[in-house]
Formats: structure tokens, sequence, C-alpha cells
């Protein structure tokens, strides 16, 4: 099969920011995709746009069910349970992938409904400020890192077909959107985040108050480095929450790191003779590297541009499969399918 061709309808669940564009650009490609969205006057703006959108979730799933969908389920974390009870009652077959920015968590609720075996998570490392349908767009996945997991593999003597190719689709997915898929386990996949997304927005949410207790003259001079350094901080305040408090442990890890680095820092400016040389030398490089090994464009809404990392092709289901997952896991490599 052609590694950019799903072989499966696709169903979204929620159509915010990452839902709206996934939506959009599938659209785009004319492969089938319908959605459903909680919001009646969102759902009615995308339908009176050309899109087949409903607000019905029950409808929504029963014919995700009739029709074998791949069901991406889109909604913030609070939603997911109430949505998997939901995919179990109305579409008890169907294969199942997210985009939900912490992966422990929905790992455990799918666990929990002994859902695992029709499920590969995913996350998208792409996303502006902005949310709901009337921000999404085309092309918002194009160079994004997009993680996909496969935990179950690792879990179970062997793999079945079926789970297999639910896997391939979840990468074809991505490939249809231009995004690069990146193989990962949950536990590996929140630490990393907490510390490359999460973070961020904690330091963005700081910095914008501690700009803004300057008054007006500071916002009045406030330029490129603090705008681009506060951009995050634009987002919903219960967006943030949602991404950081599911994700506490990882975050506080981060944390404590970066509080180290600050205290030695703000102690060397505090000194007879202020210095910054060591943070502003070590910043330098470790940024640095993340350009020489990412090539990263300034206009990338995602951390990383991957398209410079090793690429593993892989049959999935075949000798050693999942072995080589792990390896392109460790190397923070992509992976296409076949």
């Amino acid at each position: 099969m052609n590694p950019y061709t799903l072989s499966r309808p696709v169903c979204i669940i929620g159509l915010g920011l990452i839902g709206g564009s996934l939506l959009r650009d599938l659209a785009g490609r004319n492969h089938p995709v319908f959605g459903y969205n909680h919001s009646t006057s969102g759902a009615r703006r995308a339908a009176k746009q050309g899109y087949d959108v409903a607000d019905d979730l029950t409808t929504v799933l029963t014919r995700a069910e009739a029709e074998q969908a791949l069901i991406v389920i889109a909604v913030p974390f609070g939603a997911v349970a109430s949505v998997l009870d939901q995919i179990a009652q109305h579409a008890p077959t169907t294969g199942i992938t997210d985009v939900v920015s912490v992966k422990s968590h929905v790992y455990e609720l799918i666990k929990q409904r002994d859902m695992q075996h029709r499920y590969v998570g995913g996350h998208p490392m792409a996303g502006t400020a902005q949310s709901g349908w009337d921000n999404s767009q085309q092309g918002l996945f194009a160079g994004a890192a997009w993680a996909v997991t496969y935990d179950y593999a690792t879990e179970v003597d062997k793999v079945g077909p079926e789970w297999t190719a639910l896997f391939s689709d979840v990468v074809r997915l991505t490939a249809m959107v231009k995004a690069e898929a990146m193989p990962v386990r949950v536990d590996g996949h929140d630490e990393a985040v907490a510390r490359v997304s999460h973070l961020p927005h904690v330091l963005a949410e700081s910095l914008a108050v501690v700009g803004d207790r300057g008054g007006i003259l500071a916002q009045s001079l406030a330029a490129g480095s603090f705008k681009d350094a506060t951009r995050v901080a634009g987002t919903r305040a219960e967006l943030v929450r949602q991404m950081c408090e599911t994700n506490a442990p990882a975050v506080v890890k981060a944390l404590d790191e970066i509080l180290v680095l600050l205290h030695a820092a703000r102690d060397s400016l505090a000194a007879p003779e202020p210095s910054i040389a060591e943070l502003a030398s070590a910043g330098y490089s470790a940024r640095t590297r993340l350009e020489a090994r990412s090539g990263a464009r300034a206009e990338s809404v995602s951390p990383v541009k991957i398209s410079s990392r090793p690429v593993l092709r892989l049959s999935p289901g075949g000798h050693g499969w999942v072995s080589q997952l792990r390896q392109a896991e460790s190397m923070g490599g992509r992976i296409e399918v076949f």
C-alpha cells in the first residue's frame, strides 16, 4: 500500500484548532472525513463552509462504526473519558487515536476500558496561541513532529493484524497532512513534552506577569524578544491548565532543573562582579545543537522540524519491527510504513 494512503475514513471528535485543522487537511486531499463538534454554532459554521460536520455525537459515532472509520479524539483531556464511554457504546469495533498532549493519562483511561488493542496514541507538536474551529487552518502540521505511541506492542506476546493495520494507518494519517511520525512510548513522551512544550507555557506565563508589573513603560518598550518569549501566554488559561496539570510530575521535574539554573544566574548577577557568562554560553550552545539537529525554521510552530532526522521505513508486523521502533525512538527518528 502507498505509505501516504489511508485505508479507512476518518472521524474527528472535537473540531478546535487541532481537530479542525486535521479535518481541513484531509478534506483538502479529498479523503473521506467527517466530524463532531460540541458547539452547535461551530458545527454549523463548519457545515456552511462545506465540511461534513454535525453536533450529535451519537449519530456521528454510529456512522463511524458503520463505516469502520478511524476515530480521532481531539477534545480537551477532561472530556476524553466521556468520549471513550460513548465510543464503547456506539462504535465498539472502530480503531481509535487521539491528539491529546499528555499520553500516559489517556492510556490509563484506555486500559481501564480494555481498549488498548484498538488504540494508537498520537500528539502533533503543532499549534498556535489561538483555539477553536475559526482558527483552524490547512497546513498547520506541515513539517511538524507527530508522536505515535506503540506501548501496546511492547505489552503483548504477539501483536495481531488489526492493531498493526491501525498503527500503520495512524502513521499514514500523519504523512497525509505532511507531518513526520515519531514512535514513542507514553512515559517518555510525557517527560519530553514537559521540557519542550509544557515548561515553555509556565515560563511564558511567568515572564508575561513580570513584564506587566513593569507598567506602561515596560509594555511600551516590549519588542521582539519579549513578545516571542511570551507568545504562548496568549493560550487560553484552561488549555494551559489541562496540559500542565495532567503532566504535573514531569513538569515539576523540569521546573526543578530550570530553577537551579535561574538561582545560579541570580547569584552570579548579584555578585560584586556581575556575570551571566555561564548561562549565556550554555544556552547558546544548546540552541545551536537544536538547530543543527532539527533544521528548525523560524516560522515553524513546532518546537522542532525533523525532516533532517533519520528515517526508518518498516513493515508493521514484520520480523523485529517492535525492536526497530525502539531504535527509532532512541534516535529521535521518524518512521514511514509500507
